[in-house]
């Protein structure tokens, strides 16, 4: 494999993990299980790559001297090679892995998206070129075929890079398994059921505050809905009690009983439309998520958890409950519900 062609494998890999990753944060439902499955399936092929790049022009980097290359390089290599490392240390630990208040998996994700301008500028200016194939020569006869060809080597050496990585995804699968770990789909692992969920934030931002007798939640449509709800009216509504897992992209995940307005209800009161394309919930802090009318049946208006009062730091008065979705769009704090 030629050095450009290592390049464009290395730039694809990167782009292909954070777009997979970043897809991820809001997938929760099983059938979407593979897509987490390419995910590590890409991160094994990354791995491998790095090593045949590493190995190919580090040592001819220092050869020549070529010393800012070679810092630059080790540092997109170090950040790379520390999103992996966290990465596969969080599926072969066979447990949850924390560093101070941030789990392993938090800190995978961190570096996975500082690497991508770190990738950008090792490619500017000159290197951009190195990821379009070249056009075949003039002058060398007539153009039989406009589709490139890949020679018996290349063959060889995509097979071998396919093995490898096939055997590091399997081989951190099999350490998880060894060490008794067990693991959602999703990667997120079991927290023991029934309980409480730990008091956890996306950007790990603190509770707002939100004084439970004057909160009021706002409800409105585009045909001139506004009407305003107080914790007691919600839950004068009718409350129900609704078995749910909430898999946070911190990475565990739990399974527990919550109590709670059925979203849908709450909205046909509200006289809301009835045929919405989609419904926004808004948390105090402007966090939001939109919802599928599908998904209006099964999703709650949590102000109960695991048998008593929902938390302040767990988004009471009330939060939204979103069963086939991430813990991203569980919306704490909920004081908005905006149907289109």
């Amino acid at each position: 494999m030629s050095a450009a062609a290592l390049d464009r494998l290395l730039a694809l890999l990167i782009a292909a993990l954070v777009t997979t990753g970043l897809v991820t944060l809001r997938m929760g439902a099983e059938g979407q299980a593979w897509v987490f499955v390419v995910h590590g399936l890409l991160a094994a092929a990354l791995a491998v790559t790095v090593a045949m790049k590493l190995g190919r022009s580090l040592p001819k980097a220092i050869r020549a001297r070529r010393w800012r290359r070679v810092a630059f390089g080790l540092v997109l290599s170090a950040a790379t090679i520390g999103a992996l490392v966290g990465g596969f240390a969080w599926v072969a630990g066979g447990r949850i892995l924390t560093i101070a208040s941030w789990t392993v998996l938090t800190i995978h994700a961190w570096i996975g998206l500082v690497l991508v301008p770190i990738t950008v500028v090792h490619l500017l200016p000159r290197r951009w070129r190195l990821l379009r194939p070249r056009s075949p020569r003039a002058g060398r006869g007539p153009r039989t075929s406009t589709a490139p060809r890949m020679s018996r080597r290349q063959l060889l050496t995509a097979a071998v890079v396919a093995g490898a990585s096939l055997a590091v995804f399997g081989g951190v699968q099999l350490a998880d398994t060894l060490a008794g770990g067990v693991r959602r789909f999703t990667g997120s692992r079991w927290l023991p059921a029934g309980g409480v969920p730990p008091d956890t934030t996306f950007f790990g931002e603190a509770a707002p505050p939100i004084d439970a007798a004057t909160w009021r939640l706002r409800v409105t449509d585009g045909d001139g809905v506004d009407v305003r709800f107080d914790l007691a009216a919600v839950r004068a509504l009718g409350e129900r009690e609704q078995l749910a897992v909430l898999d946070c992209t911190s990475g565990w995940a739990l399974e527990t009983s919550w109590r709670g307005l059925p979203l849908a209800a709450l909205l046909r009161h509200a006289g809301t439309t009835s045929t919405p394309r989609s419904v926004v919930v808004r948390s105090a802090t402007g966090w939001s998520s939109s919802l599928d009318p599908a998904e209006l049946d099964d999703a709650l208006l949590a102000t109960s958890v695991a048998g008593g009062p929902l938390r302040v730091a767990n988004g009471a008065p009330c939060r939204l409950v979103a069963p086939n979705r991430r813990g991203l769009d569980w919306v704490k704090w909920v004081t908005e519900i905006e149907v289109s």
